[in-house]
């Protein structure tokens, strides 16, 4: 143990001799890491936050809307537009095996809303009682739609979060009337907040039920089924299934209005599924990029290291041949160099990951919880052991060869050596 710590006293006695350039080779790589570490956390971060603000939509979600289609069959020029409706959505739930979860939607923006204090401007949605299922609707306060407003069409509303305030300015909404085009409806429910950042279309809705809406404001248009709708969002049995749910879905709707389903363009959509995973793709190969930057910063450190050490090998070449003499072994020479060129390098990693962490530390506790899109940057497990693996590869080569130069000097030349 003593010769151990002797050992290790001559090691940082050697490095301190030449601060300079022992500091300037220690910075290098500690700023490979923590550069290495921090670009890595940022992108989990970015990662991570375009995920959550997905999941504010909804889970494992494809909405479909009404697409273009010919006029005639088989026909390229003339195109008309459909609308997709109600039996489509039945339909859907019947034949497609591999879709676990259907809802339709009505949607308005030109319906006048005014309560006893102040009117406002929003969408206006029929939904049916699966919709908080398929999208994300948290309620607050009160209670959402239940079976008995859809089969006796109640004139009941549930508010976004946003309508309260341009509605009820102050004031409790829970049990107050409002009009939606001069028509009575009760507040029986308040919605969370969702959605980040300092857009509120999700939340300045109001939702009614899909009867109702049906009832009193059905969507109007030149030869459009009575039973139209304005948008369908389902989710497949799994996420792995969602081409899968798409196909048969197309298939259906395709079917039923009388087109080709690989016409892509009769289908107007977006799967969150899809656009996570491309997301996803986006961010891992950014990762592997930055990684592989890294891990070459990190080999040019030690190759700055192994310079640095083959210099201390010469500078120090009499006192390597007078231990020599005195009856040092190569094994013994080898070891105190290696410990060298080691321990700078941990040392470099060391500080590098803990500045790392503490600048990402440092950031996370100033943005928090925010609405901008992004998550705080953090320190992600598999970059830092990436990073400590790399640095043990370099650390053994940039101590290993210098070291071995050392050791095999002869002793009488290291003694005659100017």
């Amino acid at each position: 143990m003593r010769a151990l710590i002797n050992i290790f006293a001559q090691v940082f006695r050697s490095i301190g001799a030449n601060k300079l350039r022992s500091f300037l080779t220690m910075f290098g790589i500690a700023w490979g890491v923590a550069s290495l570490l921090l670009l890595i956390g940022l992108g989990e971060g970015f990662r991570s936050g375009q995920r959550r603000g997905l999941a504010e939509l909804g889970t494992d979600e494809i909405m479909m809307w009404g697409g273009t289609i010919p006029v005639l069959p088989e026909q390229h020029v003339g195109m008309r537009p459909y609308k997709l409706t109600m039996s489509d959505a039945a339909a859907i739930r019947e034949q497609a095996p591999d879709v676990r979860n259907v809802t339709s939607i009505i949607n308005r923006s030109d319906l006048k809303q005014v309560s006893d204090f102040s009117s406002a401007g929003g969408q206006v949605l029929g939904v049916e009682l699966n919709y908080p299922e398929i999208a994300n609707l948290p309620i607050a306060q009160g209670r959402y739609l239940n079976q008995q407003d859809l089969a006796e069409r109640r004139q009941v509303v549930v508010l976004g979060q946003r309508m309260v305030g341009l509605l009820f300015p102050g004031r409790p909404p829970l049990g107050a009337v409002i009009t939606l085009n001069g028509y009575r409806f009760q507040v029986i429910g308040v919605a969370k907040k969702v959605g980040r950042g300092n857009s509120d279309g999700l939340n300045q809705r109001i939702y009614i039920p899909l009867t109702t809406m049906q009832e009193f404001f059905p969507l109007t248009g030149d030869n459009i089924p009575q039973d139209s709708i304005s948008q369908i969002q389902y989710q497949p049995r799994t996420e792995e299934l969602n081409e899968t749910a798409k196909a048969e879905v197309h298939k259906v709707i395709a079917t039923r209005h009388g087109f080709d389903p690989a016409r892509k363009e009769g289908f107007e959509e977006w799967d969150t599924i899809r656009s996570n995973r491309m997301v996803g793709l986006i961010f891992t190969a950014m990762d592997v990029f930055l990684g592989g930057v890294g891990i070459v910063t990190l080999a040019l450190g030690a190759v700055g290291i192994i310079n640095i050490m083959l210099v201390t090998v010469t500078e120090r070449t009499k006192e390597i041949g007078l231990r020599k003499a005195l009856g040092a072994t190569n094994r013994s020479i080898l070891f105190q160099f290696f410990l060298e060129g080691l321990t700078l390098t941990a040392l470099s990693g060391f500080i590098g990951i803990i500045g790392a962490a503490a600048l990402m530390a440092a950031l996370g506790s100033v943005v928090g919880n925010n609405d901008m899109g992004f998550d705080p940057p953090r320190l992600v497990p598999w970059s830092a052991a990436m990073a400590m693996g790399t640095l043990t590869l370099c650390g053994i080569v940039a101590g290993l060869y210098p070291a071995r130069q050392a050791a095999m000097l002869a002793p009488v030349e290291a003694l005659r050596k100017e």
